[in-house]
C-alpha cells in the first residue's frame, strides 16, 4: 500500500448542490471531466471544501460513487472520511474503498478537543488504518477543527504501515520540516493550501491538495513543475501571484467563495449547504476582479 504516489496537484472538489440543497451528482461529474483536461494527479472528494460535515450518512456513499464514475485514467481518487467517532470514520473509510477510492483522508476528531491527547489521536488513527483496506492520509486542518496536531503527534501516528502521508493546512513550514526529518522516507507530505505550496515543497512536500486548483489548475501545476525543474525564480513568481486569489477562496470567503469562483469560470459551483450563506453580488464582483487581475496574468486555465 505504501507504493501509492501522492505526488502532484490535487483539487479538493466542492460538493455541488441544487437549488433545494440536494446533492447534484451530474454536476460533480461534469466538473471532474472538465478539470480532467489538466494534468492533475487526482481529485479529493468530501474534504473540507466538499462539505463532508454537512452530509447525512446516507448521502456520503453516493458522492464517492459518483466521483469514481467520472475519474478516469491514472488519476487518483482520494476520499474524505473523517468523523467525530472512530467507528463512524471506519464506516466511511469502508464505503469509500467499496466505491473505488485509492486512499482515504482522515480529518482528526475535534469535538472533544480537550481529550484529544497524542495517545488518543494515535489510537484513533491506528484503529482506522487497521480497518481500512486502502491507504490512510492524515489531515490536519486547525482552522476548521481548532486542534493543530504538532510534529511529535504526527510522527507518533506515522509509524503505522498503512498511513502513507499527511495533508497539512496549518501552514507552519517549520513543523512540516520537522515531520519530514522524523518520518520514514516514504511518508508523503502534501501542502493543504496554495498559499504556502512553494515553501512546503522546499522542505520536502511531494505536492498539494489545493482549493485553488479547482479554479486555477494550470497555474498550480506550473508552480509545481517550475519547482521540480529547479526554476525557483519562476516558481516564486507564480507563488506570489497566486496568494491573493487563494486567500479569497480559503481564509476570506471559504466554500461559498470557491463555489462562486467556479460559477464565474463556467463550471458549476452552486449554493453551499446551510448554514453557510452563498456569496452575494459584492463578493462575486470582488472575486471576478481578483481573478481577472491575478490569474489572467498567468494565462488562466490554459490546458
Amino acid at each position: 500500500m505504501n507504493n501509492l504516489s501522492l505526488s502532484g496537484i490535487i483539487p479538493p472538489l466542492p460538493t455541488p448542490f441544487d437549488d433545494n440543497q440536494d446533492f447534484a451528482p451530474a454536476r460533480l461529474q461534469e466538473n471532474i471531466r472538465r478539470l480532467s483536461d489538466f494534468k492533475l494527479a487526482g481529485f479529493l472528494v468530501l474534504g473540507s471544501n466538499g462539505e463532508l460535515a454537512h452530509l447525512a450518512d446516507r448521502e456520503i456513499p453516493a458522492v464517492y460513487e459518483a466521483a469514481r464514475e467520472a475519474i478516469s485514467g491514472p488519476r487518483l481518487m482520494l476520499a474524505g472520511v473523517g468523523a467525530q467517532s472512530t467507528r463512524r470514520t471506519i464506516a466511511n473509510a469502508r464505503a469509500a474503498a467499496a466505491a473505488g477510492a485509492d486512499a482515504v483522508l482522515v480529518l482528526n476528531p475535534s469535538y472533544y478537543k480537550g481529550q484529544m491527547s497524542r495517545e488518543a489521536l494515535r489510537a484513533h488513527y491506528h484503529a482506522v488504518a487497521e480497518a481500512a483496506t486502502v491507504p490512510v492520509i492524515l489531515y490536519n486542518m486547525p482552522a476548521a477543527t481548532g486542534l493543530d496536531m504538532d510534529a511529535e503527534t504526527v510522527v507518533a501516528i506515522a509509524g503505522h504501515e498503512n498511513i502513507i502521508g499527511i495533508k497539512d493546512s496549518g501552514g507552519n513550514v517549520v513543523k512540516l520540516g520537522e515531520i519530514r526529518r522524523n518520518t520514514p522516507p516514504d511518508f508523503q507530505i502534501l501542502a493543504g493550501s496554495a498559499g504556502f505550496l512553494l515553501p512546503a515543497l522546499s522542505v520536502g512536500a511531494v505536492g498539494g491538495i489545493l482549493a485553488l486548483a479547482n479554479i486555477a489548475p494550470q497555474q498550480c501545476l506550473d508552480l509545481f513543475h517550475h519547482f521540480q525543474a529547479g526554476d525557483l525564480p519562476a516558481a516564486r513568481d507564480m507563488q506570489i501571484r497566486l496568494i491573493p486569489v487563494n486567500t479569497a477562496v480559503t481564509a476570506k470567503w471559504g466554500v461559498p467563495g470557491l463555489k462562486a469562483a467556479l460559477d464565474l469560470l463556467g463550471l458549476y459551483g452552486g449554493p453551499p449547504r446551510a448554514p453557510l450563506l452563498p456569496a452575494g453580488p459584492d463578493i462575486r464582483r470582488q472575486l471576478s476582479e481578483l481573478m481577472e487581475i491575478h490569474l489572467q496574468k498567468t494565462g488562466r486555465n490554459e490546458s
